[in-house]
């Protein structure tokens, strides 16, 4: 068998030109493509730390964003090469589809973490009722947030549930105005009884000074002429307030001779001697 050396030669001298030439351009791709891959996942985690956005968040978006991109990098590498790169697409997309299908409730939960995150309706620390508990956020991770209550208990909360409903936030504003309901008999001065609440309040504290305060009657009951006591005090002292007014209220009541009237039952019994004989 007569063997032509040349022209062997000269047909693996040109599949090496074009085979060498397409790997060589399909790496180029790929050495390229990772570095503004690389680049751009950079530049997108260095934006979201600039607007403050959660570590866990940032850095979560930043690998679903470098990992997509990859993705495409990949598939146009395989195209240099002259593989047929629309199955591969198909493929991908169809089990894109299944993931998402298989994972909905914990993407909606991911999405809603991240509305948190951006919004930031609440933060780590606040005191809030959201998603049918309350308590002070502990965590707000990618798909729940964690609240301990007041009696430190956990709460486990998904946050499709926390978004989905109301969120009410009692730490976002720097003060709050403590609420008091006080009943007094009717037999009482209310002229005394209003001086003696505002000197309660004015002896208080932790009330901000210069802030309004509100002593007035609010309502003619069944068995009390009831005053509203309202003034404001700084957040974090809100509850101490409001406990020491209440006490406060009792204890100069019973000494200034002001009754607080309570609801009360009076038992008649007939006692009849001939029914006993």
């Amino acid at each position: 068998m007569n063997i032509d050396i040349q022209k062997v030669s000269d047909q693996a001298t040109g599949y090496v030109m074009v085979y060498g030439t397409q790997i060589l351009m399909a790496l180029l791709i790929f050495i390229i493509g990772k570095w503004v891959v690389g680049v751009v996942s950079r530049a997108v985690g260095k934006a979201l730390s600039n607007r403050k956005v959660d570590p866990t968040i940032a850095k979560f978006i930043t690998n679903i964003i470098y990992y997509l991109m990859m993705a495409f990098v990949f598939i146009a590498a395989l195209g240099q090469l002259g593989v047929q790169t629309a199955s591969i697409v198909a493929i991908m997309g169809a089990a894109g589809l299944a993931v998402g299908l298989a994972l909905q409730g914990s993407l909606a939960n991911f999405a809603a973490g991240v509305l948190m995150i951006a919004f930031r309706p609440c933060r780590v620390g606040d005191f809030v009722e959201a998603g049918g508990a309350s308590g002070v956020v502990k965590e707000i991770s990618i798909f729940s947030t964690i609240l301990l209550t007041p009696d430190n208990k956990t709460v486990i909360i998904s946050n499709a549930n926390v978004m989905g409903g109301n969120i009410v936030n009692y730490s976002m504003q720097a003060k709050r105005r403590v609420d008091l309901v006080v009943g007094v008999s009717y037999s009482s001065d209310l002229a005394v009884v209003k001086d003696q609440l505002h000197e309660i309040v004015a002896n208080e504290s932790a009330v901000l000074v210069g802030e309004e305060v509100t002593v007035a009657v609010s309502e003619l009951a069944a068995s009390s002429v009831n005053f509203v006591v309202r003034c404001w005090v700084n957040t974090p002292d809100y509850w101490p307030t409001y406990f020491a007014l209440t006490e406060k209220v009792k204890i100069t009541f019973d000494k200034k001779g002001i009754e607080i009237p309570f609801n009360q039952m009076d038992v008649n019994i007939n006692y009849t001697p001939e029914a006993n004989a």
